[in-house]
C-alpha cells in the first residue's frame, strides 16, 4: 500500500505542477473540469446512486453545466467580477457554514438529509460548482501582466493544504489524545488539528518570504489560517457522507489513495473559501 501510494504521488505531483505552470487558462479550465467530472462520478455514490450508468450520466451532466457556465464568460481578466464567479466563491462560504453545523451536529443532522437523493445531490453540486470556480478564477489571478502569478497562488494552496494535513498527521500521531470529531472521523484529535494550523502558519510565513505572492502578509496569514481551517471542514465532511453511505474510499481511481474526491476533499473547500477571500473581501485584484 504504502509503496503503490509514493509511486502513484511521484508521478502526480510533476503533473499537477506542470499543469498549474504550463498549459492556458482555458487549457487548465479543461483539465480542472475533467477533475470535477470524476468528483461527481464518485459524489453519486455519496447521493445513494448505486447504478453505474446513473453515476455515469451525473458526471456527463455535471461537466455539461460546467461547461455551460464557461462558455458564457467574456476574456479571462474580467471573470472574477462576473456572477458565474462572485456567485460561485459567496455560494461557498455559505455551504461551508452549512456544513460546519452539519458536522458539528451529526449524526442528528443527518435525520433531515440521509433519505434525500436531492438534497445529497446539493451537497454535491455545492461543493464542486464552487471549487471548479475557484481553481478557474486563481489560475486567472493577474494572468496579463504576470502568466505564472495564479499559477504561484494555487501552488501555494495545494502546499498549504496538504501541509497542514501531513501536519496534523504528525502532531496526532506524536501528541494525539483529544478526539476531533469522534462520531464523524475517529482519528482526528485536536493535537493534530491545532498542529496543522501551526504547520500553515509556517507555510504562508515561508511563502511570504520567498514566493512571488504580491500580496499584505496580515492578508495572507488571514486568508490561509480561514482555509486552513475550511480544509479540515472539507475532509470531515466527505468523511461524514462517507459514514452515511457506508464506504471507505469515495473510489478506487488512484492507487493507493482513494478515490478522486479522498484526495481533493480538502481543497474543494479552501480553494473557494481562499479564493472569495482574496478576491472579493479584501479585493487584492
Amino acid at each position: 500500500m504504502l509503496k503503490s501510494r509514493l509511486i502513484t504521488a511521484f508521478i502526480l505531483i510533476p503533473l499537477v505542477i506542470a499543469a498549474l505552470f504550463w498549459l492556458p487558462p482555458s487549457g487548465f479550465a479543461i483539465a480542472t473540469l475533467v477533475v470535477c467530472m470524476l468528483a461527481a462520478w464518485e459524489w453519486g455514490q455519496l447521493a445513494g446512486f448505486t447504478s453505474r450508468l446513473q453515476r455515469i450520466w451525473l458526471a456527463v451532466l455535471c461537466g455539461l453545466l460546467l461547461a455551460l457556465m464557461l462558455f458564457t464568460l467574456p476574456p479571462y481578466q474580467y471573470a472574477v467580477q462576473l456572477p458565474q464567479f462572485s456567485g460561485s466563491l459567496w455560494t461557498a462560504l455559505g455551504w461551508w457554514i452549512v456544513a460546519l453545523l452539519l458536522v458539528l451536529s451529526y449524526p442528528g443532522s443527518a435525520s433531515f438529509w440521509r433519505q434525500s437523493r436531492a438534497l445529497r445531490l446539493l451537497f454535491g453540486v455545492l461543493t464542486i460548482v464552487p471549487f471548479f470556480f475557484g481553481m478557474v478564477a486563481l489560475r486567472q489571478y493577474h494572468y496579463t501582466a504576470d502568466h505564472f502569478a495564479g499559477a504561484w497562488w494555487l501552488l501555494y494552496v495545494m502546499v498549504l493544504v496538504w501541509g497542514a494535513d501531513s501536519g496534523a498527521y504528525m502532531f496526532g500521531r506524536l501528541f494525539g489524545k483529544h478526539k476531533l470529531a469522534p462520531k464523524v472521523s475517529p482519528g482526528k484529535t485536536w493535537e493534530g488539528f491545532f498542529g496543522g494550523l501551526v504547520t500553515a502558519a509556517l507555510i504562508a510565513w515561508l511563502f511570504g518570504l520567498w514566493a512571488p505572492l504580491s500580496v499584505a502578509p496580515a492578508t495572507l496569514l488571514i486568508s490561509s489560517i480561514i482555509a486552513t481551517l475550511a480544509s479540515v471542514l472539507g475532509d470531515l465532511t466527505e468523511s461524514m457522507f462517507k459514514r452515511e453511505a457506508g464506504i471507505k474510499d469515495s473510489g478506487h481511481l488512484i492507487p493507493g489513495h482513494g478515490g478522486i474526491l479522498d484526495r481533493i476533499d480538502s481543497l474543494t473547500a479552501a480553494v473557494p473559501v481562499f479564493a472569495c477571500l482574496l478576491l472579493l473581501v479584501f479585493r487584492t485584484l
